[in-house]
């Protein structure tokens, strides 16, 4: 590929779950340059899910660093960094030093469930969900941030004092690449604590009391494309504008070019999101789904509804690294082919409970149809298949809520890791019957804040401009029919039914 000179590079930073990466992006939206680091994922009590914000803060250094010289190499200049990152999870560290007080405690940690319990006793659930368009669930933010003010000795006094500053993981790295100079975080982010009304744009007095977290230590909010400040000139020589922010999959339905109402995408990795388009217009569901911001670009928000499920590509890991029966997450596609049907056999992969349309903290795992001859094809085959039936429910969903408002869903786009899989996208398109397109660049939670610096840097022209850019690499067609679908959903169902706690 070659690279002119003369047009500017993006630098796009992808923190996310297990690893940590940065891209480096042409204006055309191709990728010249990536920069890939895990880190470990660390498990202190059962459904607890930590990471060590140095891990996350080295890993963003490192891989930075390296991008940064690529594009220095290979190009005239460098646009700006955009940063997307694992959303809800939660740090709080102290201003003065950028260090953590605990560790970052992740989106799929359940440690608060029986605060979220409490919280839904003592307060009225519907008119917290009609400020922030989510439900009292520990995925969010707020939780774990009172969870760290209470279980660090001194942290409440000291966030009292103005000491300790509060983020999700964009605040987090921003803060700490500009060596303190902005405590910032954008829209989309800000959606995900439980702490913020969508609606008038700004935090919640209300909620920050319902929550017990002190307003000394949010961050400022600001639009997605906008100025975060300058990295600090010591980490890569010369100080670089941060342009571009955006929560992982907020930034994959920007990738998508999900910009028109009724656009769908649903991202493919540890988790499952669905994000719907729905304008100006915000959709209070009727079926737990979460309202949240889309994006917000030009002091004007558009809003989304989300499905969130848990554990998609997680359960693929989880037969390589638990069960052992496949070695690699690719050995996945051929093992399912293996056999025509998946012989009765259903595993629900509640494995830190169930999320959208659910919502059960309380439900685990569990696999139903287990015969004498149940083989290790079809664990793989059930794993895969879990996913789609999944997405299946969050479409009911949201076809029910968006019949009652004109939003309408006519294809769906996806990306992530696991949608490298045919198989997997094909039974994907039977199981919803509706038509899939998978795009050409498929790193699509970089892509979108790569794009929001590009816009804010004034190398787009506007969304339209960006519209343009999204190119199809291949598209799948529902094959199955009705008679086939049917039975397969109705025993879905039971499994599900079988695991739910509430």
């Amino acid at each position: 590929m070659t690279i002119d000179s003369n047009t500017p590079l993006i630098l796009s930073i992808d923190q996310g779950t297990t690893s940590t990466r940065t891209l480096v992006f042409t204006l055309s939206g191709e990728i010249v340059f990536t920069a890939q680091e895990e880190f470990p994922q660390i498990y202190p009590d059962n459904g607890w899910v930590e990471h060590d914000p140095e891990d996350i803060w080295n890993t963003t250094l490192r891989t930075l660093k390296k991008a940064y010289a690529f594009a220095k190499q290979h190009s005239g200049g460098i646009a700006g960094i955009g940063i997307t990152n694992q959303r809800e999870t939660t740090l709080v560290w102290d201003r003065a030093t950028g260090k953590a007080l605990y560790n970052a405690i992740v989106w799929q940690d359940r440690r608060t469930a029986k605060i979220c319990r409490d919280l839904k006793a003592k307060y009225d659930e519907v008119e917290i969900s009609a400020k922030t368009g989510l439900l009292l669930d520990p995925y969010f933010s707020a939780t774990k941030a009172a969870w760290i003010l209470d279980h660090v000795d001194g942290a409440r006094a000291r966030a009292q004092k103005g000491e300790l500053a509060f983020g999700t993981v964009d605040s987090f790295l921003i803060y700490k690449l500009t060596n303190g100079q902005t405590h910032a975080t954008d829209a989309t982010n800000a959606s995900r604590t439980n702490l913020f009304n969508i609606h008038t744009q700004s935090w919640d007095a209300a909620l920050l009391d319902i929550f017990n977290v002190p307003e000394t230590i949010l961050p400022d909010v600001r639009d997605c494309a906008d100025d975060y400040g300058h990295t600090d000139k010591s980490l890569l020589g010369e100080a670089l504008p941060i342009l571009g922010v955006a929560g992982d999959q907020q930034s994959a339905a920007i990738g998508q070019c999900c910009f028109e109402k009724g656009s769908i995408k649903s991202t493919y990795g540890t988790g499952c999101f669905v994000l719907l388009n729905t304008g100006k217009t915000c959709i209070t569901s009727q079926n737990k789904l979460l309202s949240t911001v889309a994006y917000r670009i030009g002091g004007q928000t558009t809003y989304a509804l989300e499905g969130s499920i848990f554990v998609a590509g997680a359960a693929v890991q989880w037969l390589r690294d638990e069960l052992k029966i496949i070695d690699r997450a690719e050995e996945s596609e051929k093992i399912a082919k293996s056999i025509a049907s998946n012989q009765g056999l259903y595993l629900v992969p509640a494995f830190t409970g169930l999320g959208a349309p659910y919502w059960d903290p309380d439900a685990r795992g569990a696999i139903f149809g287990i015969t004498r001859d149940t083989g290790r094809a079809a664990f793989v085959r059930a794993a895969l298949e879990s996913v789609c039936y999944q997405t299946f429910d969050l479409f009911t969903a949201m076809s029910e809520d968006g019949a009652e408002n004109n939003v309408e869903a006519q294809t769906l786009r996806v990306d992530g890791g696991m949608v490298h899989n045919d198989w997997l996208v094909q039974f994907l398109s039977d199981i919803l019957d509706l038509p899939i397109e998978r795009p050409k660049v498929m790193e699509t939670t970089a892509l979108g804040v790569a794009y929001l610096v590009g816009l804010q840097a004034g190398h787009f022209k506007g969304l339209d401009d960006i519209q343009s850019r999204w190119q199809k690499h291949s598209e799948f067609s529902p094959k199955m029919d009705a008679e086939t679908r049917a039975p397969l959903l109705a025993d879905w169902k039971s499994a599900v039914s079988k695991v739910l706690t509430k």
